[in-house]
């Protein structure tokens, strides 16, 4: 039976949050109310009975590693296989590889310990909630070298980072390009053979290049069989603070939150022990997420509280994300604003943002 490892790669993901990712890798960016970016591929690839999982970090990764811990939440702490975190410690002064190739050089014996005859490689960007079995399985059934897990999106401003892909009339993939008219998306997310992997990493490193995909999969698309999985379900990408912003106060539509969280099973995410929210007398809620641990006072409308926020009386919090543990005193007005971990607001304050660029404080911080 043909089996499949994981692997997220962040070494290209940069610190695209802005504020929210002074502190943080962008996988570890909170989102959706009580959960991380990471936990959307992470809890595909265990409900697709990926057993082992490794994920190449880059920088800032203090945060991730608290939150994914020994891979408990997700049933990844197993005595064979289970979640690795592969940071980049350099020791070869021989060592010619860099970028991403440098992560498969030096971590390429993790790979040949492995049973398993493919891997699958993602990265945090693409959220989505579903099981990779049928990536996997068209990948057999075409007998491909590799394929390229897409979507078809409307155009948004997120779409024009992302790598489009073109496919001829067998359904081979013809072109990637940047080409932003191209509705069908690459989601970064692909199989691809462990010993192609190898012999394509070999041949990068030997000529100096930097950048797996780009280098040694796009640039030889003419001599390697590459067909494409489209995926039909709710998903979205975050690449910038304005996907960040939009698609999380898309989730507060009924319809995009039912897809996401209740049609492909559920989204593990690190467990929380708090008590259930206090709504007091004075609290007004309206078309909100409020994660647990917090105590409301104040009015909520069109926003996404996480655990333990407390918000004062009188206080208006309208189109908001607020992370872990902020405090809203009171008299506080909170529009189009982000605020990320253990942030106060005091008495009366008033900030506002626009909805095309909401206001966002660092973590940490007393206004």
């Amino acid at each position: 039976m043909e089996t499949m490892m994981g692997l997220i790669n962040l070494e290209h993901e940069h610190d695209f949050l802005n504020e929210l990712t002074y502190f943080r890798c962008g996988a570890a960016t909170p989102f959706a109310g009580r959960y991380r970016l990471i936990d959307f591929t992470l809890s595909n690839m265990t409900k697709s009975n990926i057993s082992e999982i490794a994920i190449f970090t880059k920088n800032k990764y203090r945060s991730l590693m608290d939150h994914l811990g020994s891979g408990a939440d997700w049933e990844l702490n197993k005595r064979h296989g289970g979640l690795f975190i592969l940071p980049p410690q350099w020791h070869d002064p021989n060592d010619v590889s860099k970028g991403d190739l440098r992560h498969f050089c030096n971590n390429w014996d993790y790979f040949e310990r492995s049973k398993s005859n493919y891997v699958l490689i993602s990265g945090s960007q693409f959220i989505s909630n579903m099981n990779y079995q049928e990536l996997f399985e068209a990948h057999l059934e075409t007998e491909a070298d590799i394929t390229l897990l897409t979507t078809e999106y409307a155009h948004l401003p997120e779409h024009d980072a992302c790598l489009k892909v073109e496919v001829d009339e067998q359904g081979k993939v013809k072109a990637i390009t940047n080409d932003t008219k191209n509705p069908h998306v690459f989601s970064g997310i692909y199989v691809i053979r462990k010993s192609l992997l190898y012999a394509l990493m070999e041949e990068c490193i030997a000529n100096y290049k930097s950048n797996f995909f780009l280098d040694g999969i796009t640039a030889n698309l003419s001599r390697l069989n590459i067909h494409t999985y489209s995926y039909q379900g709710y998903s979205a990408v975050v690449n910038s603070i304005d996907s960040y912003y939009q698609q999380n106060l898309a989730l507060l539509e009924p319809e995009n939150y039912q897809q996401l969280f209740s049609e492909g099973g559920r989204v593990y995410t690190k467990i929380g022990n708090q008590a259930p929210t206090k709504y007091n007398g004075s609290a007004d809620v309206s078309k909100s997420l409020i994660a647990t641990g917090g105590v409301i006072n104040g009015e909520v409308e069109n926003s996404i509280l996480f655990r333990g926020v407390k918000v004062g009386k009188r206080v208006k919090i309208k189109n908001s994300i607020i992370l872990q543990h902020c405090r809203i005193e009171d008299g506080a007005h909170l529009e189009n604003v982000i605020l990320d971990k253990d942030v106060t607001i005091t008495e009366d304050q008033l900030l506002k943002g626009a909805k095309e660029q909401p206001f966002i404080i660092a973590k940490n911080r007393t206004v």
